[in-house]
């Protein structure tokens, strides 16, 4: 990998890199089209990070199908696809971690712990091994786009790091390749994010700017659905993701739930503008 991208560099061709755990949606495939738009050459790895899951969760489970991965990869022209093994990315005597102070100490790294210093770790070693000049993240996990950004800021790497919009179901359900999870009814419980967040957009858009008589809504919208518990919903400054209290600015609603046993995220953008409100996250 490393050579090749070498060769393609030496050749003044770009890359572009996006970083996959595989099982791949239609979601995933627009950062594959981002990137075909923004350089020469698109690289997709896939590799299920041991390092990013704790104890409890779901690693063993994680839902994983490469030959249908290569399949898709292909079919949207993706020119190469980096399929390294644990001991590729983690060989005996592996000692080194990436962790940042503060952005992990919000939303999702509340409660996945280990999470944000397995993300940077091993997207850090991707990076060097890839050398893109760009990569691709999509906002639907936001607090990892900026831990990303963040990470490539401080440690000074050449790359670009663009961000791509949230991809939908026709109903508003966040593409994930956790809902592969959900039996049917599940499936219809967990509309409650996207609901929520529409919600809270049009209670906004009323006037109202306390944020915690916006999240009481929410978190009432999804409590009337079954079988749904909530980790967190947060409405948080976009860049450093700590709280605001009142929103006068752009603001990030995101929100944590878990319905059944699967936990699913998602987040909007909120404006007190209806013709900017954006559902992109």
């Amino acid at each position: 990998m490393q050579r090749y991208s070498d060769l393609m560099r030496k050749e003044r061709r770009s890359i572009a890199f996006v970083p996959t755990m595989g099982f791949l949606h239609e979601g995933h495939l627009s950062l594959m089209k981002k990137g075909l738009e923004i350089a020469d050459i698109v690289v997709a790895s896939i590799f299920v990070n041991p390092a990013q899951f704790g104890p409890s969760e779901d690693f063993g489970s994680y839902p994983r199908n490469i030959e249908g991965d290569l399949k898709l990869l292909k079919k949207e022209g993706v020119d190469i696809v980096f399929l390294p093994s644990e001991k590729d990315i983690y060989p005996d005597g592996f000692q080194t971690c990436v962790e940042l102070k503060n952005l992990p100490n919000h939303l999702c790294g509340l409660s996945r712990p280990v999470f944000f210093k397995g993300i940077a770790s091993v997207v850090s070693k991707l990076f060097n091994i890839v050398k893109p000049h760009y990569a691709v993240f999509g906002k639907k996990d936001y607090q990892q786009f900026l831990v990303i950004k963040q990470m490539v800021k401080d440690l000074n790497f050449d790359i670009e790091i663009v961000g791509a919009p949230i991809v939908r179901e026709k109903d508003g359900l966040a593409m994930s390749s956790r809902n592969s999870y959900l039996n049917p009814e599940q499936r219809r419980h967990a509309l409650s994010l996207y609901r929520s967040l529409k919600m809270a957009g049009e209670i906004l858009q009323s006037g109202e700017r306390n944020s915690s008589k916006i999240i009481n809504e929410a978190a009432a919208i999804i409590k009337s659905y079954p079988d749904t518990e909530i980790d967190y919903i947060k409405i948080c400054d976009q860049e450093n993701l700590s709280d605001m209290e009142i929103i006068d600015r752009p603001a990030l609603m995101a929100l944590a739930v878990k319905v059944g046993k699967t936990r699913l995220i998602d987040n909007m953008i909120l404006t007190a503008q209806m013709d900017s409100l954006m559902s992109e996250g």
